[in-house]
């Protein structure tokens, strides 16, 4: 197991945790990282393309001109492909986009990508973040001193509401429960900083995975 240090918001040194192998111990799998982080992007893709087909364009059904004797191609319609204006064929049709990989897959990625942050160093353990009010300002400072404050991933138990609505107008930092966290966003993170509750929590759902 991996011991760190755990800090107060002052980053203050006020102990030390050990981190379970089960969580952020395992081998960082790049390979699995990409392919479950494609799948979730995937997932978040519209798939509203579409553009229009011979039926479905303005124009005339008429047959252009006679069948054979004008030298010119035997046209069927002023709303075929090969006229401007006609419907284009085999063009995007609306489609969904996403796919779901086994979760041994999905669980295996997150591990890893927990891993990577404790590997780099972007890993922060503070004992617990309890706000008095909301106030974005205080919380910007409290970041700044964590030294997260280019960019962070904030985990803490479900239900800390000071935490979510003053984090929430702060650019490139997020607040998320245990529950919720997942592969893009701790990728897309600079930073990942969790409380010692958050960790207990994390622990209990790879177990249970």
């Amino acid at each position: 197991m991996a011991k760190v240090n755990v800090y107060n918001l002052k980053r203050e040194s006020v102990g030390s945790i050990d981190l379970s192998d089960a969580v952020f111990g395992a081998e960082v799998n790049e390979p699995l990282i990409y392919d479950v982080l494609k799948a979730q992007l995937a997932t978040h893709r519209s798939g509203s393309a579409k553009t229009k087909d011979r039926p479905e364009v303005a124009g005339s059904s008429r047959k252009l001109l006679k069948q054979k004797g004008s030298g010119g191609a035997r046209h069927g319609s002023i709303t075929s492909g090969t006229y401007v204006g006609g419907g284009q064929t085999h063009g995007p049709r609306p489609r969904d986009y996403g796919y779901r990989p086994p979760r041994k897959m999905r669980i295996g990625a997150l591990r890893s990508a927990l891993s990577l942050k404790l590997k780099e160093g972007n890993l922060t353990v503070v004992d617990k973040i309890e706000l008095s009010e909301i106030k974005t300002k205080a919380f910007a400072g409290v970041l700044k001193a964590l030294q997260v404050d280019s960019g962070s991933l904030i985990v803490d138990v479900l239900g800390n509401e000071n935490l979510r609505l003053s984090i929430r107008n702060i650019p490139k930092n997020t607040y998320l429960p245990p529950e919720g966290v997942n592969l893009y966003d701790v990728l897309r993170h600079p930073h990942l900083v969790v409380t010692k509750d958050a960790i207990a929590a994390l622990t209990t759902r790879f177990q249970e995975a």
